[in-house]
């Protein structure tokens, strides 16, 4: 049988069984918003392990790390500790939090505890869209370049076809369906990954002596180095923040039973994703010492076609596929709820549930297709996630860390429709947000992030009488 056969067959059968889980469990994902967005906030540790598990490892991880090092080669282990070491940190931080609450967005807690501003909820829900967009376009534009290897397709078709298999997929089954896909592709994952790792580095024998001769004899020493300079202290700064204010991991959070359960499961989910990314790296710099004038964004299809066996490549690209398959249904989802959830609801808060329902599955529709084009005209995966967590990260995190740690009242803790509980007042956050993601994008995100912190406390201090009108409005709707 050949390649061709092998993976077109393989996409065929594992689009129709996602496709039959998502049938499954339309009835459950029909039922309501918050059963769509967060299947009811009643998730058990082992689907929230797998499902961030399986999210995070996505097309995007499996194709995007190992072009980058094929390019750049250790250096770029820098970029993973900062996006990938995040989910520990969020684990450790957040995600315990998160999971206390009922929530279906980050820009809803924001809004509910920390600055009670629907048009500074609705400038966190654009901006944390971005990096859905952005990982959504990346699943197909790795499954692009994965298909123009193995079949010869052109790949804007392919990305155009799974763009439409992401959004049918994710419009029946919401998060029900995603997270039971995912429980399935987390076992893969931990079966296939280390087959596909173990047959990976047998060129180089398992060791990183060779692999580093190799590249030098290979004209390619320089990537043997640890470049830790302004360049990659930048890269851990920009993987480390835009991860922070990825919905996709707040929203499993939000799902979770309880807060115990949210931690533990990205717990477990980070470290794998650290192991397994690093390794990916080392993917693209054993290409390069086998062949290095190929095109970087095929490092990883090169070596599964030339250096491993049919069985194992077919094994492999089953996982490749599952991951892209679920991760960009997550991050659809995740698009989907943030549009409806903190862009339309708060500003006409007559619609019924099931409208809201109706609105996600059409929006759902419409952020596949622009993820689309997207994809389309992105040069790579790792530049499209770079400026996505770029211009969430300078602005988001910043200002969620500042109204978290800057309480009203150190006593009591955070109560969800409680009394205001932090001193950052709307136009804080309003000026801080979007001068931090304009800054952030136009100088670097080390610029934007000091400054939008210090935007939020200097225009919250300037307009600290808004807190008495939000105090005053909670009190009245108490009432």
């Amino acid at each position: 049988m050949s390649l061709f056969s092998v993976t077109w067959t393989i996409t065929i059968v594992s689009c129709l069984i996602f496709m039959f889980i998502a049938w499954k469990v339309k009835g459950e994902a029909g039922k309501n918003f918050t059963s769509y967005a967060i299947a009811g906030g009643t998730l058990p540790f082992f689907l929230v392990m797998f499902t961030d598990m399986s999210t995070i490892m996505g097309a995007g991880n499996f194709m995007g790390h190992a072009t980058n090092g094929f390019k750049i080669g250790y250096s770029q282990i820098f970029f993973v500790l900062g996006e990938q070491g995040s989910k520990i940190i969020f684990a450790l931080l957040f995600a315990g939090f998160a999971g206390k609450f009922i929530y279906k967005t980050i820009a809803e807690l924001m809004d509910d505890l920390l600055f009670r501003d629907k048009i500074s909820r609705a400038i966190v829900g654009l901006l944390t869209v971005c990096i859905m967009i952005a990982w959504i376009g990346g699943q197909g534009l790795g499954l692009g370049y994965v298909f123009q290897q193995f079949t010869g397709a052109d790949p804007t078709v392919i990305i155009l076809f799974f763009s439409a298999v992401f959004i049918i997929y994710t419009y029946v089954g919401g998060m029900h369906g995603i997270v039971w896909t995912e429980f399935l592709q987390g076992l893969m994952i931990a079966v296939f990954g280390v087959v596909f790792y173990l047959t990976a580095f047998a060129p180089v024998h398992y060791s990183l002596t060779e692999l580093n001769a190799r590249l030098v004899a290979s004209g390619a020493g320089s990537l043997t180095q640890f470049k830790f300079n302004a360049s990659a202290f930048n890269n851990f700064v920009t993987g480390c923040f835009g991860i922070l204010a990825a919905q996709v991991y707040w929203q499993r959070s939000f799902a979770s039973k309880d807060g115990k359960t949210a931690r533990n499961g990205m717990l477990v989910a980070g470290t794998f994703a650290v192991v397994t990314t690093s390794l990916t790296v080392l993917v693209g710099m054993v290409t390069r010492s086998m062949n290095p004038k190929l095109d970087p964004n095929m490092a990883m299809p090169w070596l599964m076609i030339h250096q491993v066996p049919l069985a194992i490549t077919a094994i492999v690209f089953t996982l490749i596929l599952a991951a892209a398959i679920s991760s960009a249904a997550s991050n659809l989802n995740s698009a989907a709820v943030i549009l409806v959830n903190d862009l339309v609801s708060p500003f006409n808060n007559q619609f019924s549930d099931s409208s809201l329902l109706k609105i996600a599955k059409g929006t759902t529709i419409l952020v596949g297709i622009f993820a689309a084009l997207a994809a389309m005209y992105s040069p790579s995966i790792i530049g499209l996630f770079s400026k996505a967590y770029t211009t969430a990260g300078g602005s988001v995190v910043p200002v969620l860390l500042v109204g978290l740690l800057w309480k009203r009242d150190y006593s009591r803790a955070f109560e969800a429709g409680a009394k205001h509980n932090s001193r950052l007042t709307p136009w804080g956050a309003r000026v801080a947000l979007v001068v931090g993601a304009v800054v952030s994008l136009m100088y670097g995100i080390l610029w934007g992030i000091p400054l939008a912190a210090a935007l939020a406390i200097i225009v919250s201090l300037l307009t600290r009488k808004q807190l008495l009108a939000i105090d005053e409005a909670s009190g009245a709707a108490a009432a």
